[in-house]
């Protein structure tokens, strides 16, 4: 199946899709592509075998983490919940397997490579084996489990009459334009950020905004006096990504209070996007908007789901939490104007047992996602310092900047499909502000983002 079929079958916005498809088009034409036979899906790449005999193992180093080289060939032990596994994902209609070719290592999409927690496929099992599928609604169980999540993991209190069925984030973002705002109207969003917030804001005859977000003390942070400049009588809605894809930054409490209180002084609402709320590295705490105050509360939309943080992408359930009465029987009504409110019933019960019995998955999971990114910054910072990462707060991505390699757009994301042999998402397709970084995600085996770095090192050597 081809990277654009296998998007589209899944959901993905066409805008990935074709940046996916253009990069794999642009590699075919220097190396043939490739289909699987092999039962283990051994795949090689410009640094050779994928079980290179020198292994790099992650070690404590004071308050962070850095890697150490070893000649052992032994595998490491198992992390808890089985997330050092690396999982064979070819011939599974995969959009982030499918969409390079077969030798490439794809760190693009925001898609994990661990299996679903076990008590989500029992729960899907348990379901699955009744042999009914038809029509179904939403019990009390499943809205009680997202009250009792927000309230146990962020101390956020909601009522369950708050809560309203999306499809998907993506979805949301689009229904949230066209039920608050009017064509003309104009919606802030703050790039580099997540691509999807332009179609959603575009296609519907609104005027984009940017707010571009600033490098300050070499960390990413919002340009308020911009924001403010941005402003206009025709300024409705602002979109944010919180925590924030691709910079990783978990915004504080003060810059969100901050925020806030320009968007109450001058009416806006604010459409926040915390679909990476669960992903927050330890040391860190994510704030929800809503939460911050009342009178912000009823001015903040709220976009969450359990996709991410338990790797659900493809059973399309999220919530759109919206305390302010009138806004939400605004949103309800573009939801059941278009019938996409019965949702999918597997996406249903795998939402009840995520948000019920995934406390400790979730806190194993960030450990492990923290010592892979410990292990990037820490190769980069030691054998390829052209490339420098911005150490992630929040989220399994990583934002590595790309600047010192003096490349353009096209000319970065070739060298790392076809030299490299690794499959990112390139900088600019965030938006302004992110030409020559890119997008690593890291949220697979260590021994993939092993062989990920040593094959971007053997590149990078080569041209130095």
């Amino acid at each position: 199946m081809g990277a654009a079929g296998c998007a589209t079958a899944a959901g993905a916005s066409a805008t990935a899709v074709a940046v996916a498809a253009g990069a794999a088009t642009g590699a075919a034409a220097a190396r043939k592509r490739s289909r699987c036979t092999s039962s283990t899906c051994r795949r090689t790449g410009p640094s050779g075998c994928t079980e290179p005999a020198r292994r790099r193992f992650w070690r404590a180093a004071g308050a962070g983490l850095e890697w150490a080289v070893t000649t052992t060939t032994k595998e490491p032990m198992l992390m808890p919940h089985d997330l050092d596994q690396s999982i064979d994902r070819c011939r599974t209609d995969s959009v982030k397997w499918s969409a390079y070719p077969a030798d490439t290592l794809p760190l693009w999409v925001a898609d994990m490579d661990f299996k679903t927690p076990d008590f989500i496929v029992k729960r899907l099992n348990d379901r699955l084996r009744h042999e009914i599928y038809g029509y179904s609604f939403r019990s009390p169980e499943y809205f009680n489990s997202i009250v009792r999540w927000l309230r146990d993991r962020h101390k956020w209190n909601i009522e369950k009459d708050w809560i309203c069925f999306s499809p998907g984030i993506v979805p949301a973002l689009n229904l949230c334009t066209l039920a608050f705002t009017r064509p003309g109207d104009s919606v802030i969003v703050q790039p580099p950020v997540y691509f999807p917030f332009f179609p959603a804001v575009e296609s519907h005859g609104r005027n984009l905004v940017y707010n571009q977000l600033i490098i300050r003390d070499d960390r990413w942070t919002m340009d308020f006096d911009g924001l403010i400049s941005s402003i206009t009588e025709r300024t409705k809605m602002i979109m944010i990504s919180n925590p924030h894809n691709p910079v990783g930054r978990v915004w504080s409490d003060t810059e969100l209070k901050k925020l806030a209180s320009i968007c109450l002084e001058k009416k806006i609402i604010i459409l926040s996007d915390e679909i990476h709320n669960d992903l927050i590295i330890q040391g860190y705490k994510h704030t929800p908007v809503a939460n911050i105050s009342e009178e912000i509360s009823d001015i903040t939309v709220t976009c969450i789901a359990p996709s991410k943080t338990f790797n659900l992408a493809g059973l399309s359930t999220s919530s759109v939490i919206i305390s302010n009465p009138v806004l939400r029987k605004y949103f309800k009504k573009k939801i059941d104007d278009l019938h996409i409110g019965n949702g999918n019933i597997f996406g249903t019960e795998a939402s009840i047992a995520a948000y019920t019995h995934g406390h400790k998955w979730v806190d194993a999971l960030m450990d492990y996602i923290n010592r892979n990114a410990g292990f990037v910054i820490s190769y980069c910072k030691d054998l390829i310092p052209e490339i420098i990462p911005v150490r992630p707060e929040g989220t399994y991505m990583i934002w590595l900047d790309c600047r010192k390699l003096s490349m353009g757009t096209k000319e970065i994301q070739d060298f790392f499909v076809n030299k490299a042999g690794v499959g990112m998402n390139e900088g600019s397709q965030f938006g302004p502000g992110g030409e020559g970084f890119m997008r690593m995600n890291v949220a697979t085996s260590i021994h993939k983002v092993e062989e990920a770095m040593t094959r971007i090192e053997k590149a990078v050597a080569a041209i130095r």
